[in-house]
């Protein structure tokens, strides 16, 4: 039988009722509706008044720029879209909010004008944009960063970045992307701070703030902040974007959640819903995520938008039969604002009008948005952001440019430096530099870049070259390409590193190769470039290896027999001097993993915060019927929190106040770092506990603090921590967060598997 596509099935009215049903019952409605009553000025309450039910659908419909470069569009899948001029006339009929990744002040100001000066209601546009590690000024990609294990580093470039983004007419980012990512394979994970609950939680705040400012969203200066992807996204099934996600409640309140709440407690406006489903129930039409968690028991009272057509994926993903179903089932479990796929004005003024949504459901999520736009200062002046002059003037200053390239060499983590190969030393050396990455304006600033470029961004020849006494003395050869192998290539390097003193070999992933839909199967070094590792170790000349990465990789018996190896990431416009800094001491390196690298892609997903079993293979040699793979004992081959100095540390004199934490909950620890090195360092020394016995099962160990302690040749410094009761904390049988009474261990170490100093404590 054919149905009238209008005329809803039997189940689309039993679920479009259910949720009307639902949302009027539940206990979220009242403090949302307090939410939406909270006191608007008048002239805002009286432009929700005048507005039909039509223009309300438009003030929730956000669009991708008609006019927008070749960067943006690559971005995201292929959509016939509107002109720029039929753009225009949606914005002067009252039917679009606002556009996304668009192309800077000038196209804004047109845009800008055409709402408040040619519109009915004059209320002007919100211009957002994917502001993910940099505009123009292009900084080392989220998991680089975090890599710096120093938030405040993070705060200063969301902050340069915010700044920015604004001086060209952008109000709102979607970032930070706050997704805690276990399996190496799926490609977003280079857009988040990695594997560590605590670490996302501090790099989500620090993000937040810095994109937003100190002086308010209405500061010219400021971009609404836009925490994502609600919620675990990093978990899908296989490392595959998009996939399915079915975890426990108990896991999505201990590791998904938290960097959530930490970005709204630092202020984050809005909250982007995510692209998968949660245990069957797609989290873009999941009132339990969205209205129940994020409204009733958060109390979060800001704004949630669609990902890009993710309403409209409500039909792919076979919960919706329809675009008008996906529409209801969207709208009415919480999401405010649909990005790109068109359906809510399309569907709301039809589904308003025949009662199956509640017109009081519709003015809530305009009143949000429209504060939104009230707190950014748009009602004041809708051009307070929009000025070419400044955008010319604000971009890619000096300033930023020496931010960026700070943030990189921080960014560097050096996994291995035998015989203290590094330091180079600038003169007296011949250098071979060798690989796809040793030069050229390519894969420089890494992927889910909209606005900055590798055309504006300097490669590693030429800081290398910058940096030594005598250009002359460094070669280049790139040996092979990324994928494939070139013809003669590995001859000629083998033939440049026996001619070198030293051969730095930048090998690694292509900037295509991690980001959005680029799950890996295997996360390994592609094989050409494996061969040419082989084929230049094998000369023995001494190698360094300059790992080119979005991921945590399983790395090659070839890459580990370099005597140094380095993981410079995607570094930004200034991945070339970064490198350069570190590989020549004017840097020391001081960053940490934020992700565990595996031994096999077999491993993965692999994280250090694992479980013990019931049948862990005890310390020693690999013994049967325990838990680990026939090949290789259940641990990384290079641990969350590991990285070197160019110094030599030791971990000495551990002392605790007490066996047990005292009467006000409360433990310090101490411990002793020395640097007995030639060279300064800064080391990052890391506290974390493991639950002996506790009525949930607890991981080996959990990450409760860390510090950065600069140390001179020969200068010892105490490190002085303290646990407290709260740090103990984990989420119960009754999914409540709570603590017992009993025994601790904790260690102060340089990584999550490193022994360094351990005690044992009780909680009384």
């Amino acid at each position: 039988m054919t149905r009238n596509p209008r005329q809803p099935s039997r189940r689309a009215w039993l679920l479009g009722a259910g949720a009307t049903l639902a949302w009027a019952a539940s206990p979220a409605r009242a403090l949302l509706a307090r939410a939406a009553a909270a006191p608007l000025p008048a002239t805002i309450e009286a432009l929700v008044a005048r507005m039909t039910v039509e223009e309300k659908a438009g003030q929730l419909t956000l669009m991708a720029a008609a006019w927008a470069g070749g960067a943006a569009t690559a971005l995201n899948p292929a959509a016939t879209g509107a002109s720029f001029e039929q753009q225009l006339g949606e914005v002067r009929r009252g039917r679009l909010t606002g556009v996304f990744n668009g192309n800077g002040a000038v196209m804004a100001q047109r845009m800008q004008r055409a709402a408040v000066r040619q519109s009915r209601l004059k209320i002007p546009l919100l211009f957002a944009a994917d502001i993910i590690h940099g505009y123009r000024t292009v900084f080392p990609v989220p998991l680089a960063e975090a890599a710096s294990f120093d938030p405040e580093l993070a705060r200063r470039t969301a902050r340069a970045a915010g700044a920015e983004a604004a001086a060209s007419g952008i109000d709102w980012t979607f970032a930070p992307m706050v997704d805690i990512a276990r399996d190496a394979r799926w490609g977003r994970g280079v857009e988040g701070a990695g594997e560590d609950v605590l670490l996302g939680r501090l790099m989500a705040a620090a993000r937040v703030r810095g994109f937003q400012g100190e002086n308010g969203l209405a500061d010219p200066r400021a971009v609404a902040a836009c925490a994502k992807h609600f919620v675990a996204y990093g978990a899908g099934e296989g490392g595959l974007d998009y996939n399915s996600v079915d975890v426990s409640e108990r896991t999505l309140r201990e590791i998904y959640f938290p960097p959530f709440e930490a970005a709204l407690a630092a202020g984050a406006p809005t909250v982007m819903a995510s692209f998968n489903e949660l245990s069957g129930v797609p989290a873009t039409a999941n009132d339990w995520l969205l209205s129940d968690v994020l409204r009733r028991q958060w109390g979060f009272a800001g704004l949630v938008v669609s990902d890009y057509t993710g309403d409209e994926e409500l039909i792919a993903h076979g919960f919706a039969a329809d675009a008008r179903e996906a529409t209801r089932l969207a709208f009415l479990a919480g999401v405010d604002m649909s990005m790109q796929s068109g359906f809510y004005l399309k569907h709301l003024p039809d589904l308003v009008a025949r009662g199956e949504v509640p017109l009081a459901r519709l003015d809530q999520a305009v009143r949000r948005v429209l504060a939104l736009k009230l707190s950014l200062g748009l009602f004041d002046d809708p051009f307070r952001r929009i000025d070419p002059a400044r955008e010319r003037a604000e971009v890619r200053t000096p300033a930023t440019l020496a931010l960026a390239r700070e943030a990189g060499a921080r960014s560097i983590v050096l996994l291995k430096n035998d015989r203290q190969l590094l330091p180079l030393p600038r003169a007296g050396r011949k250098i071979a530099l060798i690989g796809p990455f040793a030069s050229g304006r390519h894969d420089l600033i890494g992927p889910w870049n909209v606005y900055g470029s590798d055309a504006e961004a300097v490669d590693l020849a030429t800081a290398v070259r910058a940096a030594v006494a005598d250009a002359a003395q460094v070669s280049v050869t790139p040996g092979a390409s990324v994928r494939t192998p070139l013809p003669g290539g590995i001859a000629a390097a083998v033939a440049a590193a026996r001619a070198a003193d030293v051969a730095v070999l930048a090998i690694g992933e292509a900037q295509d190769m991690s980001g959005e839909a680029q799950s890996r199967s295997a996360v390994v070094v592609p094989e050409p470039q494996l061969a040419l590792a082989h084929a230049v170790v094998a000369t023995g000349t001494p190698v360094v290896v300059l790992l080119r990465t979005g991921r945590a990789l399983a790395l090659d018996e070839a890459v580990l027999g370099a005597r140094a190896i380095a993981v410079t990431w995607f570094l930004g416009s200034q991945d070339g001097p970064a490198v350069a800094d570190m590989l020549f001491g004017a840097v020391a390196p001081s960053a940490r993993l934020p992700v565990s690298f595996p031994r096999a892609t077999g491993q993965v997903p692999y994280y250090y915060a694992h479980k013990s079993t019931g049948r862990p293979n005890p310390a020693g040699p690999l013994q049967p019927f325990k838990a680990h793979y026939r090949e290789f004992e259940q641990s990384a081959l290079f641990p969350f929190g590991h990285g070197l100095t160019y110094g030599s540390i030791d971990y000495e004199d551990l002392s605790l106040s007490g066996k047990r934490l005292s009467p006000d909950g409360t433990l310090t620890v101490r411990a002793s770092i020395a640097n007995r090195g030639a060279h300064a360092a800064e080391e990052v020394v890391q506290l974390y506990i493991h639950d002996v016995a506790a009525s949930v099962t607890r991981p080996v160990r959990e990450l409760k603090a860390f510090q950065r302690v600069a140390l001179a040749p020969g200068e010892r410094k105490t490190v002085t921590f303290t646990l407290r009761r709260d740090d103990l904390l984990f989420v119960g049988r009754d999914l409540q967060r709570t603590v017992e009474p009993g025994g601790f261990r904790l260690w102060v170490a340089p990584s999550a598997e490193a022994e360094g100093l351990s005690a044992i404590f009780a909680l009384p």
